[in-house]
């Protein structure tokens, strides 16, 4: 095993909070930062295009192409999770979408003892990281940040017909899904910088390494950390076939992801002791949370065929308009190759009394792909709804004592019995929207669940048979206090010295929203905790504001 020399810190990740954290530690040019990653280079076309995230997602060599074990409430079926396996982790794969959820998440995420991250605590954090191009300046958002956040620049008039359609049936227009509340329907937000895709890499890592404090390993696969004394003093890891030990100073900041987080723990012998002897790993330090409470959002769609051409899709009669926008792209950069595609959403609560919106719905205005080509052949639309607020608890563990192998994902999908009813409400309101005479001139026929399932048994059976998850794992590391706390409110391991964890395994309860942007506020947070720096000063809400 070669000798890799010592480093001030050392993360294990290259993935949305690991190139974030990276690039503000690396401000401190006396500083030296070694960043692990499994992965290669992000400079991929499929990356960089926003438009192309299915065939991003397709590429193997760019994903992990994890799945869970057989989930008994989804008919047994193994359920995909796509994880970024490349420079800017799933970042560089996912959809592209910000959000953060409610502002009454973070609230609860205080009250279940993570201190310091309620909502007007972590605001400052999200703005700092933010600039954004169609939403001025405020308590709630920023200009000058690192991520540039914009809505689509020529949305697809499909997502017109949407939010006329939800408006209809009395939900209210949103213009700030960020704001003191994500409640309505209208036009989303995505991280997309001058049409390319915008991640953590290309706005903090990249920047960064020209002051060449930071080293960046692509093809390093982390197989264990040291620990000694009580301290995690580095990490082993392989590249090349050959094992290399790399040693931090400082601190050891784990930033693998909500799935190989915990499966780095447990490899190192950080877990629960009597199931890692059974396993024939030796018990270094004994954290029985370690990879419980996975969760992750449920999806399942309402999918729609239309003959007319006004959605996105490969025809003949829409081929000279794809010449024309494949041109676009290429000289300008804009038009519909600029888009992520999800251009308009609504968060909607699906039954009265409840205190924010239970189901998010994601407006496609486009057919989806068929499983063995990326891109969208012929024309429709979807509407998926997403549960927010699942009860469900699964975990992550071990299939055995060697890296190489895929952890064991049961996120226990739709365990608890009430998970499934937003969803079954959602796929009635979806059809009532869809249904409206917003979208009678497309001529649409129904092709899922399709018109013989009516009955709320049926829908419910029709879910279980093809709901899948949006790929917002969270939880496996939860952030608090109690015995099945991993990390203290500072991030740093329970009952370990020199080791933080700053991911999505950390969040103790999953937000009502797309993850991505709650991991960058993460890593933002995380930077001032590592380097002893003052906090931001809570920001100053409206009394109320939070709860709106």
């Amino acid at each position: 095993m070669s000798n890799d020399g010592s480093f001030d810190y050392v993360i294990v990740g290259a993935g949305t909070a690991g190139c974030a954290i990276a690039g503000l530690l690396a401000e401190d040019s006396t500083a030296r930062v070694c960043v692990l990653e499994a992965g290669g280079s992000e400079r991929h076309p499929y990356i960089s295009t926003p438009a192309l995230v299915a065939p991003a997602i397709g590429t193997a060599r760019l994903n992990w192409r994890f799945e869970t074990v057989p989930q008994p409430q989804l008919t047994g079926r193994r359920i995909p999770q796509p994880r970024g396996r490349v420079v800017g982790g799933s970042g560089s794969i996912n959809g592209m979408v910000y959000s953060r959820g409610h502002p009454r998440d973070y609230d609860d995420w205080a009250a279940l003892g993570a201190t310091g991250w309620d909502f007007a605590s972590v605001l400052p954090y999200f703005v700092r990281s933010e600039n954004n191009q169609d939403l001025p300046a405020s308590v709630y958002h920023g200009h000058g940040g690192r991520m540039n956040v914009s809505r689509p620049g020529r949305p697809n008039r499909l997502n017109r017909e949407f939010i006329a359609a939800t408006q209809a049936l009395g939900f209210p227009l949103a213009d700030d899904f960020t704001g003191a509340t994500n409640e309505g329907v209208g036009l989303r937000q995505g991280v997309i910088r001058a049409g390319r895709r915008e991640s953590t890499a290309r706005a903090y890592l990249r920047p960064a390494m020209k002051r060449g404090n930071i080293s960046l390993r692509t093809g390093s696969l982390a197989l264990r950390i040291n620990v000694a004394e009580g301290r995690a003093t580095g990490v082993v890891y392989e590249r090349g076939g050959q094992r290399h030990e790399v040693r931090a100073e400082r601190e050891l900041i784990l930033c693998a992801g909500a799935l190989q987080t915990p499966q780095l723990l447990l490899l190192s012998g950080i877990g629960s002791a009597s199931e890692l002897r059974a396993l024939g790993i030796n018990p270094v330090h004994e954290l029985p949370g370690v990879g419980r409470n996975l969760h992750d959002h449920v999806a399942c769609p309402v999918l729609m065929r239309s003959p007319d051409p006004t959605s996105y899709g490969i025809s003949v009669r829409a081929l000279p308009r794809g010449i024309l926008n494949a041109l676009e792209y290429l000289l300008l950069r804009t038009g519909p190759l600029s888009s992520n595609v999800f251009e308009s959403v609504a968060f909607l609560r699906t039954t009265p009394g409840l205190d924010r919106p239970d189901v998010q719905f994601v407006f496609q205005p486009a057919a989806r792909p068929r499983p063995n080509f990326p891109l969208p052949v012929g024309h429709g639309f979807a509407l998926s709804p997403v549960g927010l607020y699942p009860r469900s608890r699964g975990r992550v563990t071990l299939a055995g004592p060697d890296a190489h192998t895929p952890p064991l994902i049961d996120p226990a999908l739709l365990s608890v019995d009430t998970d499934i009813e937003p969803l079954v409400r959602a796929i009635k309101l979806s059809r009532r929207i869809l249904g409206s005479p917003n979208f009678a001139r497309y001529r649409a026929t129904e092709l899922a669940p399709g018109p013989d399932v009516q009955s709320d048994a049926d829908i419910a059976a029709f879910i279980r048979s093809t709901a899948y998850t949006v790929h917002h794992q969270v939880g496996t590391c939860r952030m608090g206090t109690g015995p099945e706390a991993v990390v203290d409110p500072q991030l740093r391991l329970h009952g370990l010295a020199g080791l933080r964890i700053a991911d999505a395994s950390v969040i103790p309860t999953i937000v009502g929203g797309n993850t991505n942007a709650v991991v960058v506020m993460i890593a933002e947070k995380a930077a001032d905790l590592i380097r002893q720096r003052p906090l931001l000063a809570p920001a100053l809400l409206e009394p109320g504001a939070a709860a709106a």
